[in-house]
């Protein structure tokens, strides 16, 4: 329960704990229209290497993600949720000025970094104030309202850049992050009260590193977590291009992502309700397997050769089924890897999400620089993807069996 001084209404508290989360998602996906202009100006000898922006950044909050855990839980939240947003003001601001794509790269690291702060601790922030069922409430309440923000970043993304110019979004990455924590530090208290801090010890985070890779099953949910990341940045490296390139939508790119986005929200709800009854195991696995059928269609067909609208609504199934795919599994496989890992959960959760995040950055980043003026190199990346990540729940489906569970 919240202490006495916890002022906050619930509902104030929720859109406080939403704007944390949608700093990551504003900070990826609203940058989606600015990467030809990007690319244009700063790498045009190789327009693909603009999408190593939103890879970067992705890189760089999975190297925060690891720290920002630890470090709250040893100094307390409010203070390691300001030193991220400080790092990520500054490091948007370098990436507003820089004049070379290697500048704006490692700028937009650091932003992932400090992006990871408030992020990440926010979450500790739930766990601190409320518990169980409650606190299950109160984070499904914060994804449906952060779901809102990816379907609409590329729309508000595109609105600033028509007014402002590209370097603007920086800007209003400043501004956001900004409110943020303006709005924290005048409303939320301490939620880590002095008694209950754990000094930051890494002889304690190898601890847990060693017992995290010892269980089989962690290890393979780890790896199709990975696999799944994977899937999603891919399509979000390449969905711009493919809009702008293959189908002719640069126009309409914003409004049919905030469509998709939209559509895609409802699979939180739709796994909310199946997973009780078929479990996460088998939700994840059949999701997998509709993934690969899907993409083996979708990599037979030539769909810029199809009449328009033809070919382009086909790959917004296709679009649409990934992000779903992603409400079915992700989540799912997080509490599949953690689990067994109770008793070090803090620790446990830092982890996992550090490195798939960092993994999967790095299978999509490659990914992202096949663009090919076509879709093939993205279904058979995708296709790949599927391929292992089912054949690995399988393979846990084994380890399950014999540990009789």
């Amino acid at each position: 329960m919240p202490h006495s001084s916890f002022l906050m209404s619930r509902l104030e508290f929720i859109l406080l704990i939403a704007v944390m989360f949608a700093i990551v998602a504003f900070s990826i996906d609203s940058m989606l229209p600015a990467l030809p202009e990007i690319a244009a100006e700063l790498t045009p000898e190789d327009a693909n290497r603009a999408s190593l922006i939103l890879t970067s950044f992705v890189l760089g909050m999975g190297i925060g993600t690891f720290i920002a855990g630890p470090l709250s839980d040893a100094y307390g939240r409010r203070r390691i949720i300001a030193v991220g947003i400080g790092i990520y003001i500054v490091s948007a601001a370098v990436a507003w000025a820089s004049s070379s794509i290697e500048v704006m790269l490692i700028a937009r690291l650091c932003q992932g970094i400090g992006a990871a702060g408030p992020r990440i601790v926010s979450v500790a922030v739930v766990r601190d104030l409320f518990a169980g069922r409650e606190m299950a409430k109160i984070v499904s309440v914060v994804m449906m309202v952060f779901t809102l923000i990816p379907a609409f970043a590329p729309m508000m993304g595109a609105f600033i850049i028509d007014g402002f110019g590209w370097r603007a979004i920086f800007l209003a990455f400043v501004l956001f992050a900004s409110f943020a924590a303006i709005w924290m530090g005048l409303r939320l208290p301490e939620t880590l009260a002095p008694t209950a801090r754990r000094p930051m010890r890494f002889s304690l985070i190898i601890a847990a590193l060693g017992e995290i890779f010892a269980n089989p099953s962690v290890r393979v949910s780890i790896l199709v977590q990975t696999l799944a990341m994977a899937m999603l940045f891919s399509i979000l490296l390449m969905v711009q291009p493919i809009y702008y390139e293959v189908f002719d939508r640069a126009e309409s790119f914003p409004y049919w992502f905030c469509i998709v986005g939209l559509l895609a929200g409802s699979a939180s709800l739709l796994n909310a309700v199946l997973v009780v009854r078929l479990g996460m195991r088998f939700l994840v696995t059949a999701t997998l397997a509709a993934q690969i059928v899907i993409s083996s269609l979708m990599l037979g067909l030539d769909l810029a050769s199809l009449p328009d609208p033809y070919g382009f609504a086909a790959f917004v199934v296709f679009q649409t089924g990934l992000f779903f795919q992603a409400g079915l599994t992700l989540g799912n496989l997080n509490a599949i890897a953690m689990e067994p890992m109770g008793h070090i959960a803090g620790i446990a959760a830092s982890v996992v999400a550090a490195v798939s995040t960092t993994l999967a950055a790095a299978l999509a980043s490659p990914v992202g620089l096949m663009f090919d003026g076509t879709i093939q190199p993205l279904v058979a990346a995708i296709l790949l993807f599927a391929v292992l990540g089912f054949l690995l729940m399988l393979y846990l489906g084994r380890i399950e069996k014999r540990a009789g569970l």
